[in-house]
């Protein structure tokens, strides 16, 4: 059940549902909350509801995530992005702005599914979003001087690697972003909750792990949506279709990058469950008195 509800937070499907499917969906849980189902209510329906407010709803805050910023969106909104982290024979400008305008948005999507369960200074956002947009744009560029000096490679060769540049430069960089965005929460600790949800303290080695698991997750994301395409594409563009149709390139190449897309996001996001589980007894020793639950939860953030 988790799997679906983690394939169902990222999938463009949860982003057709309006505001009244979605209040109906919350009120549901309510009512079941509280012991006061409408009778005839299933279990299939309720675990439907359930999926619906982990799609939408942030599950600190209890807000409604802007749409581009929802896992769901991320999809949709982030091709348009990668491909253009893809194109071929990009100028100084051009990696500039696609490396910030992908860790642009990023640093909104680790911002709007961040652990919200203590508050964060405005100042940690802009840290963090810096941070990135640096790093990112620093590594692309110093990779692809490094690639047109190097008189070795074939033209070919030369073009090919270029187009592997932006994988490590967006990896190295998503680290950064989780890293300094999230940093106050290593400082302070997160809420980790038992089995009825009820808060039995503050961890800071639930945070050093809810933070290592994102960082996971943000290297694993971009690896198959920045390394297949340039690897397909490379082998498409020799067959005599794109050879004799050069404007296909393009469509084409948005259409690789929506496939890795689609099997990298809930590949990335399943590795690591947005509410994850663990033992009491490696957490600190007031947390573990606290409770007579083996395990707690926390919320990682995606």
């Amino acid at each position: 059940m988790a799997d679906s509800g983690t394939s169902w937070t990222s999938s463009i499907r949860a982003l057709s549902l309006s505001l009244s499917r979605l209040k109906e969906a919350v009120q549901l849980l309510e009512d079941y909350k509280h012991g006061t189902l409408p009778p005839g209510v299933t279990n299939k329906e309720l675990w439907a509801a359930q999926k619906i407010k982990q799609a939408i709803i942030h599950p600190d805050t209890n807000e409604t995530i802007f749409m581009p910023f929802r896992m769901s969106g991320y999809i949709p909104f982030g091709t348009p992005i990668v491909v253009g982290l893809l194109l071929p024979n990009q100028t100084l400008a051009s990696t500039v702005f696609w490396q910030w305008l992908n860790q642009s948005h990023n640093a909104c999507v680790n911002y709007a599914n961040r652990n919200a369960t203590k508050p964060s200074p405005t100042s940690k956002f802009i840290q963090g979003y810096l941070g990135a947009v640096i790093s990112a744009v620093s590594i692309a560029v110093g990779l692809n001087v490094l690639v047109q000096r190097a008189n070795k490679f074939t033209p070919a060769t030369r073009l090919l690697i270029q187009r592997f540049v932006p994988f490590p430069a967006v990896a190295s960089a998503n680290i950064c972003n989780v890293v300094l965005m999230r940093h106050t929460e290593l400082e302070e600790g997160i809420d980790v909750l038992d089995s009825n949800g009820n808060i039995v303290g503050s961890s800071r080695i639930a945070a050093k792990h809810a933070l290592l698991e994102t960082a996971l997750t943000r290297v694993v994301l971009p690896m198959p949506i920045l390394v297949l395409p340039p690897i397909i594409m490379s082998i498409l563009e020799k067959t005599s279709l794109l050879r004799s149709r050069p404007r296909m390139i393009l469509p084409v190449q948005s259409l690789v990058c929506l496939a890795a897309f689609g099997l990298a996001l809930p590949l990335a996001i399943s590795l690591f469950p947005q509410m994850s589980e663990i033992e009491t007894a490696r957490l600190e020793p007031e947390i573990a008195m606290a409770t007579a639950s083996k395990t707690v939860v926390y919320n990682k953030g995606l």
